[in-house]
C-alpha cells in the first residue's frame, strides 16, 4: 500500500468519525503497536554492545574483533532494506511485521548459541535482513496514520521504541549478562521478538500491501535533490554518534566507571534517548526540523568533546559522566524524528521507500561509527571521542550546507 492510499484510508476513518481530534488520537495510539516492535528491534540492535569484552572472552577474539557483530548486522541492514523493501512490497503489511519478528526470534537464538565469530557473526546478517523488513515498514505506516501537523510525533512515537530499547533493553542485557551470561541475554531477546510478533499478529490492522516497485527505480529517488541532500547527513550524524557506543564498556572503564556502575551510565544514555526523540519530534512540528538538527549535533560535539578532555586528563567524575551520558543519548537520537519529517516533505509520495533509504543510512552510520571505534580502541578512550567530536562538527556543517533541503518551500519548488 503506498503512503497516498493509507492516507486515504485514515482519511475516510476519520470522516466516518464525525470527529477531527478523535481520530488523530487514535492514530497516534495505533503508533504504539510499531513502537513496541521496534523495542524488540532496538533491543537485539543495541544489546550486544552492553558486554562486548564477555563475547570476546566467551568466543576467544579480542574486543574489537567482537565488535564486528555490530559493525556486520549494520552493513548488513543498510545493504538489505532496499532489497527486502522490494521483495515483499505485495505482502500485507501485518503479515511482513509478523514474519519480520519471528526471522529475529530465530536468528537471536541461533547467536545465542554461537560456538565461535564466524557463526555469531552469520546469525546477525540474518537478524539484520528481519530488521530491515520490520522497521522502515513501522514508521512508513506510523507516519501516513495521522494528519501532516502530528506527522513528527507520530515519528517520534515509533522511534521511541528504538530509543527505550537503548533506555532498558541494553542496560537490562547488561546486567543479564553479568548475572546469566551474554547467551542468556540473547535468549531474552529472542523471546521478546517472539512475544512482540503475537501481539502484532492480535493487535495490527490488516493493511495490503502496494505494487512491486523495480530496485532500480527506488534508488532512483537518491537523485531527488533534497533526498540526496538528507540521507548523507543521516549516515554521518549516526557515525559520530556510534564511534563510541558499540565500545562504550571500555571507554566507561577509561572515564573511572567500575563494572557494576556501567548499566547505570548505559541507562542514564538511555533516557537520554528517550527525552531528546519525544523532545525532537515535538520540536520538529513546532519549530522546524533544521533548527532541531544543529541543537542536537552542537549538543553532541559538546559532549564528546567533554568525554575526550576527561579521558585525556584522567579525571574520575561519575556524576559528570552520567550527565553527559544523557547529553550524548538525546543527541544520537534526537536525528531521527527530523530527519524522517525532512524526507516525508521532500517526497510524500514515496514515504515508505525514502523510510527504508533512511533507515539504510542510519545502519551505514552506525556500521561507519563502529568500524572507526574499532581501528581505534586499542588507541583509548580520548582519541575516540576526540573522532566522534569531529564527525559530529562535521554533520553540522553538512546541516548548514543542505538545511533548505527537505523543507515544505523547497519542496514545493523542486516538483
Amino acid at each position: 500500500m503506498s503512503s497516498i492510499s493509507i492516507q486515504r484510508e485514515g482519511s475516510a476513518q476519520q470522516h466516518q468519525s464525525g470527529s477531527r481530534d478523535q481520530p488523530s488520537s487514535a492514530g497516534l495510539g495505533r503508533t504504539l503497536i510499531p513502537a513496541l516492535g521496534t523495542f524488540a528491534v532496538g533491543t537485539d540492535a543495541f544489546v550486544l554492545a552492553g558486554f562486548l569484552p564477555d563475547v570476546a572472552r566467551s568466543l576467544h577474539t579480542s574486543t574489537a574483533s567482537a565488535g564486528q557483530a555490530i559493525t556486520v548486522f549494520a552493513a548488513a541492514y543498510a545493504i538489505a532494506s532496499p532489497v527486502v523493501a522490494t521483495l515483499t512490497a505485495r505482502f500485507p503489511r501485518r503479515l511482513l511485521l509478523v514474519a519480520a519478528l519471528v526471522v529475529l526470534a530465530a536468528a537471536n537464538a541461533a547467536s545465542a548459541l554461537a560456538p565461535n565469530l564466524p557463526f555469531l557473526l552469520a546469525t546477525r546478517v540474518l537478524a539484520a535482513a528481519g530488521a530491515a523488513g520490520y522497521t522502515p515498514t513501522a514508521g512508513a505506516v506510523s507516519a501516513a496514520l495521522v494528519r501532516p501537523e502530528l506527522r513528527g510525533r507520530a515519528l517520534s512515537v515509533v522511534v521511541a521504541g528504538l530509543t527505550a530499547a537503548t533506555a532498558l533493553g541494553v542496560p537490562l542485557g547488561d546486567a543479564v549478562g553479568s548475572v546469566m551470561g551474554w547467551r542468556a541475554a540473547l535468549g531474552l531477546v529472542a523471546a521478546l521478538c517472539l512475544l512482540t510478533a503475537f501481539a502484532a499478529a492480535a493487535l495490527m490492522p490488516t493493511l495490503p500491501g502496494s505494487a512491486p516497485v523495480p530496485l532500480s527505480a527506488r534508488l532512483a529517488a537518491l537523485r531527488r535533490p533534497g533526498v540526496a541532500a538528507v540521507l548523507p547527513l543521516t549516515a554521518l550524524g549516526m557515525a559520530a554518534a556510534y564511534t563510541v557506543y558499540a565500545y562504550a564498556i571500555p571507554a566507561l572503564h577509561a572515564l573511572g566507571i567500575a563494572d557494576g556502575a556501567t548499566a547505570w551510565i548505559l541507562a542514564a544514555y538511555g533516557l537520554g534517548a528517550v527525552a531528546g526523540n519525544l523532545a525532537a519530534g515535538i520540536a520538529a512540528d513546532r519549530l522546524g526540523p533544521t533548527r532541531v538538527l544543529a541543537a542536537g549535533y552542537t549538543l553532541m560535539a559538546a559532549s564528546m568533546a567533554a568525554f575526550a578532555v576527561l579521558a585525556a586528563t584522567g579525571v574520575h567524575a561519575p556524576l559528570l559522566v552520567a550527565l553527559l551520558a544523557v547529553t550524548w543519548g538525546a543527541s544520537t537520537w534526537c536525528q531521527t524524528p527530523p530527519q524522517q519529517h525532512r524526507l516525508f516533505s521532500a517526497a510524500p509520495a514515496e514515504a515508505p521507500l525514502l523510510m527504508a533509504l533512511n533507515a539504510s543510512a542510519i545502519y551505514v552510520g552506525i556500521g561507519i561509527g563502529t568500524a572507526a571505534g574499532g581501528l581505534l580502541v586499542a588507541s583509548g578512550a580520548a582519541r575516540m571521542f576526540t573522532v566522534a567530536a569531529m564527525a559530529a562538527c562535521g554533520a553540522l556543517g553538512w546541516l548548514a550546507a543542505t538545511g533548505r533541503f527537505g523543507s515544505r518551500r523547497w519542496s514545493t519548488l523542486a516538483e
